[in-house]
């Protein structure tokens, strides 16, 4: 996997980076943006542990064959960070999404280490 020479200096840029390799579909570049040993939690999936676990899921089990993410505000600082914004996009079998989420982020080393995902709708 390519290695960034310069880790993002502010959450802004990590996420922001985070998403242009999700929404490009640029797996081998996201070694730039998780940690080897990141954790990421989602609705619907156990725990994906290790980057080579979250390049497998987004490679093969998400349902999302395209789209993109619109951040409308990042906060916090470098260690630890959130975000929300909106998905639109298109699942594997061609159905719309349109999604609300949220984010959190432990970040070591200029990498994401812990995400957490949280979707827009009503569950209780």
């Amino acid at each position: 996997m390519t290695a960034r020479t310069h880790p993002p200096v502010t959450a802004d840029s990590l996420v922001a980076r985070l998403f242009q390799v999700v929404d490009s579909r640029s797996w081998d570049d996201l070694g730039e943006v998780f940690a080897d040993d990141a954790v990421y939690e989602r609705p619907g999936y156990p725990a994906l542990e290790g980057l080579d676990r979250i390049r497998h899921f987004y490679e093969h089990e998400r349902i999302i064959a395209s789209g993109a993410h619109e951040v409308d505000q990042v906060t916090g600082g470098l260690a630890a960070a959130a975000c929300w914004g909106r998905f639109r996009g298109a699942s594997r079998d061609g159905t719309a999404l349109d999604e609300g989420f949220a984010d959190t982020y432990l970040v070591r080393d200029g990498k994401i280490a812990y995400r957490r995902t949280y979707f827009y709708r009503a569950a209780i």
